[in-house]
Formats: structure tokens, sequence, C-alpha cells
């Protein structure tokens, strides 16, 4: 998506900040001041802060102080109402109201003269999700793919593999890192075989059904860049979800009703009394606090080829600083080795620097999931989303009929059902531009 063909390999070396062109400081002089915006949970905040405090550490000339929010929602609120920090972190699906509205500073230049190293040190699709307009506008620091999370104890594969049943193939270190749509199903109908425990629970939204219809060869939107519409009505779509419901559908292997009256499907899976969740990495830390929860990650199953959905975070320079120097500065310290094992030690995020994505402070082989690596392959399969202002208007004008099509009882028209979704989708994506009604001729009368 963009040529950084001036960026600079630097080896196994930790890219080393230059003193910054926004003027020298020492002397007497004070500290100049830098603000950089994060947001995430509680742990995840604190991190940032360990990763601030560790760059005031290095430098008398610049001071940064951190802002946090509590979800991307309210970072680009803030960035676009003109309250922008310096440097601040940014989700990619808010990544085309940001450059519209002329709010960031192109980073590739800036990170480049820094000795950042945009090639094996970072994943390219990481990179190039935040590449627009021939430029990189913002530098990848983080992803967070949909995967499988399942109970260990309930889908137990050397026991299903006893009982000659459908599983994935594990390799020669016994990882399994990939499985279809019938060994999924087979799994689900293992773990509901006693009592009230079910199989499988996928939220009836776009972006849980997604991985699905991409996997099929379907397609969610009619236009990867610039959409008009959904594609539920697409035959590849249509055959993709018809194979998923089948087994979405199927209430002997999904949470009753009276089970999420009672407890989210993320509580049920908690308590034991569901076998399988699709997830992001942001559930981990949870899940490790939960009792007597065993658990481990698989991919999104394949139906025609790998594919999942999911979110990827970047470091951004605020077009409006002062101190854009400094701002650089400060991200690249923030995507070396050392400051992002610091956050992803949390648990949280998968990095995009693959250099601490392969190692032990984001696997942590001492806990669970075992299978981390998932995260890190999943990645590669992620499917990004264009960009849509209407997002929200989008999701809750369709969710009512997804929800239909996951849950409702009785037959399903997945024909009627489809074509109702894109007909709705459509005055959001693709509004009619109002125009003057033209006027009415002095000859004609009210009635002709």
């Amino acid at each position: 998506m963009v040529a950084l063909s001036t960026a600079a390999c630097t080896g196994d070396g930790e890219p080393t900040p230059p003193p910054s062109s926004n003027g020298a400081g020492g002397g007497g002089e004070k500290p100049r001041q830098v603000t950089f915006g994060a947001y995430g949970s509680e742990e995840e905040v604190a991190a940032f802060q360990d990763v601030v405090d560790s760059f005031n550490a290095t430098s008398k000339t610049r001071k940064v102080t951190l802002k946090s929010w509590p979800d991307h929602e309210a970072a680009l609120a803030d960035v676009l109402a003109g309250n922008a920090p310096d440097a601040f972190l940014t989700s990619r699906i808010d990544l085309g109201e940001l450059v519209e509205a002329e709010a960031l500073q192109p980073v590739s230049l800036l990170l480049d003269e820094r000795g950042v190293d945009f090639g094996d040190r970072f994943s390219r699709d990481a990179v190039d999700a935040f590449a627009m307009d021939d430029e990189l506008q913002c530098m990848a620091y983080s992803g967070s793919p949909m995967v499988i999370y399942y109970n260990t104890d309930l889908v137990d594969f050397d026991r299903m593999e006893r009982r000659l049943l459908d599983v994935p193939t594990a390799d020669e270190d016994g990882v399994r890192d990939r499985w279809t749509l019938a060994e999924f199903e087979a799994a689900a109908r293992f773990a509901s075989r006693r009592g009230d425990r079910r199989g499988i629970w996928i939220d009836p939204t776009l972006q849980g059904l997604a991985p699905f219809i991409y996997s099929g060869d379907g397609q969610v939107f009619d236009d990867d860049r610039e959409p008009t519409s959904l594609a539920f009505s697409d035959d590849n779509t249509r055959e993709a979800l018809s194979e998923t419901l089948a087994i979405l559908r199927d209430s002997t292997l999904t949470p009753t009703n009276a089970q999420l009256a009672r407890a989210t499907p993320v509580q049920l899976f908690k308590r034991g009394e569901l076998a399988m969740i699709a997830g992001f990495r942001t559930l981990v830390p949870e899940l490790r606090d939960a009792e007597d929860l065993d658990f481990d990650v698989l991919p999104m199953p394949t139906l025609d080829t790998r594919a999942t959905v999911g979110d990827i975070s970047g470091l951004c320079i605020s077009a409006d600083s002062e101190v854009q120097g400094d701002a650089a500065d400060f991200i690249a310290y923030a995507v070396s080795d050392e400051a992002i094992s610091t956050v992803a030690s949390t648990g949280y995020i998968v990095p995009a620097n693959t250099q601490v994505a392969a190692s032990p402070e984001f696997l942590a082989p001492e806990l669970e999931p075992t299978n981390s690596e998932v995260f890190n392959s999943s990645i590669r399969y992620m499917e990004v989303p264009p960009f849509i202002d209407q997002r929200l208007e989008l999701i809750d004008a369709v969710t009512p009929l997804l929800e239909s099509l996951v849950t409702a009882p009785g037959i399903l028209d997945l024909e009627g059902v489809t074509e109702e979704i894109d007909a709705v989708s459509q005055p959001i994506l693709s509004p009619e531009e109002e125009t003057e009604s033209p006027s009415e001729s002095p000859s004609e009368s009210p009635s002709e």
C-alpha cells in the first residue's frame, strides 16, 4: 500500500532517537513539554506510564506527560475537537476521519530519520494498515485479531481423537494452528454432549459473522474502499452464511435464552458452562484471573481460506503539535523492544514489533493460553474493513436483522433476510444527495 523506500534498517539494534530538531535544550532552559495520549485498561495505562517514565529518565531536554482516555472513541472525539496531544494512540478504524480532518502529521520521514526499521522488525500487515495517501500516517503499534478461545477441559482433542472424531491436526510439537468448520462443529458437539453445557457462542454482529463470510470467499461490503452497500445477498456470502448458521442456529450447541438472561457469554465461558467463544487479545488477562478455568486459543475456523477480523492500533503525531520532533523521538522509543515489552507483558496487546511478539514477554509460556503464537499468525489473515464514517449508525441499523439470522427460531428465510440487510445498509453507506425540488410551472395546475 505504501513504498517506504527511504526506511532505514538497523539490524537487530534498537532505534536510537537523534537530538530533536525542535531546538536545543541544555543550559538553564526548562524541558520542552510533550503530551502523549493513550487509552485502554487500567493495567495498560499504567504500563504506558512506565514507558513515559523510562523515556523521561533518558532526557533532560524533554518531559512527556501522559493523558489517558477510556477508549478509542473518546480519544477520537478529543482529537477532532482540537485537543490532540502531541503524540497519541489511535485505532485504525478512526484513521479515515483523522486524515480527512487533517489532524495528522505523517510519520514516515520522521521515524526514518530516527532509525526505525520498517522491515522485518514490524508486522508488514500492521504497518500497511496505516498507509493512506501514499504516506505512513501513524506507526503500527499493536494488533488484536479475533480468535476462538476454548475450554481445554470441555474440548479435549486427545479424547476426541481416540473416539475417531474430527480434530485439528497437530504439528510435531503438538501445536494445532488451523482447523476446519467441520472440526469446529465436532468440538462444539463434543462439549455439548452432557447436561446444560453448550459448545459455542458467536456474537450475531457484523464483526462476529465477518470471519466466516470472508473465509467462505464472501464479502461483507460491496466495495473494499468505498462501499455503497453490505453484500450479504452475494452468492458466496450466502453460501458461507448457510454453512455457518447450520451450526450457530443449532439450539443444542448454543446457550439457551435462560442462560443468556442470567450471564454474558464470557461469564458462561469463565464458569465452564460454555466451551468456546470468539474474542480478541484483550480477553486474556480476564480469563487468566478466572478460577478453575483452563483455556487455550485456536484461529477462526476455515471454510475455504483463512480469514479473521480485528483492530490495529497505531501511534500518531498531531498536525498541530509544536514539538513534532520530540513527539517522533518518543514514538521511536515507544516502539522499541524494551518499551513495547512493558506494555505487552500486561497481556492485553499483540505487539506489531515482531521481535517482541516472538519473545517470552508476549508469549508467556508459563501462562495460558499456551498457543499464544496463534495471535501472531492470525494477524496475517486479518481483513481490514473500509473506512466508514457512519459505522455506529450502520451497526445499529443491521444488528437486529443479524440477530434474527442467528437466534430467531423457526425456518430461516436466508434469501429474504440477507436482501433486507443489504437494503437497510444502503441509505447509510450511500445516502442520496438532497436536491431542491423543481419549481412548479405557473401554467401547471395543482392537479396536473
